[in-house]
């Protein structure tokens, strides 16, 4: 009988790894370098395209945020100008027109102290403060004696009865002219609107009387004062000027 015996083949030697020269490694590590940096400098420059995207869009948001400001603003100005009644305008001096229902007078002009005791209601001229009051809106009565001094330099003083309703005011206030005008509330008066200049005076009983342009285009900065031309501000502030 035979016998066999079994025979394992004999694994291969593995050959050495040769040692890798310093030349090649100094190359691979300068690669390895020279990567790195041009790494670094490719992420630096994304971060920087990153911050000059934002910085565009921040600069544009803010443009836009302006623009709409401004645009705010304008819209809020015309708005106001569109709303506020604006003054209106009258030429100095007059034409000699006749107006229903002017009354005239024959005051004489002298500046004194204390208080006066006034022929008229409200008064239209006559002995006066050595101040003249600044011409304007005032929501409280004034000082009548400080107000004759400003008919004296061709200013109209329109008082109203405080009773006026805040439409018919505002209505009144739409007739009036931006200078050399005296607005007042006024206790006692004959008529809810009574218009006064040096020695002249109309009284209405409606903000819509076509009479109130009328008086103001005939007697507003008349030459017809014992001083034309003064001026109407500078001088003093009685309560209640707005």
């Amino acid at each position: 009988m035979r016998s066999y015996c079994s025979v394992t083949p004999s694994t291969p030697p593995v050959p050495p790894v040769p040692p890798v020269p310093p030349a090649a490694k100094a190359a691979a590590k300068q690669r390895s370098i020279k990567q790195k940096r041009a790494d670094d400098r490719a992420a630096k420059l994304e971060e920087f395209r990153r911050k000059e995207a934002r910085s565009k869009r921040n600069r544009r948001i803010g443009i836009a945020s302006a623009i709409v400001a401004a645009v705010a603003v304008v819209a809020v100005v015309v708005v106001s100008i569109v709303l506020t009644p604006q003054p209106k305008e009258y030429t100095a001096g007059g034409t000699g027109a006749e107006i229903e229902g002017v009354e005239t007078f024959d005051n004489e002009s002298q500046h004194v102290e204390g208080v006066v005791d006034y022929p008229q209601t409200p008064p239209a001229g006559g002995s006066h403060n050595p101040a003249w009051l600044n011409c304007g809106v005032y929501t409280e009565p004034v000082p009548n004696e400080n107000a004759v001094h400003s008919l004296e330099h061709g200013a109209i003083w329109v008082t109203y009865d405080p009773s006026l309703s805040d439409a018919d005011l505002s209505a009144l206030k739409a007739e009036l002219p931006s200078s050399y005008i005296v607005l007042s509330p006024f206790d006692g008066l004959p008529s809810p609107v009574v218009l006064s200049g040096w020695n002249v005076q109309l009284a209405v009983d409606s903000v819509d009387d076509e009479r109130v342009s009328a008086f103001l285009e005939e007697y507003w900065k008349s030459q017809n004062v014992p001083e034309p031309g003064a001026l109407c501000t500078g001088a003093v502030d009685a309560p209640g000027k707005v």
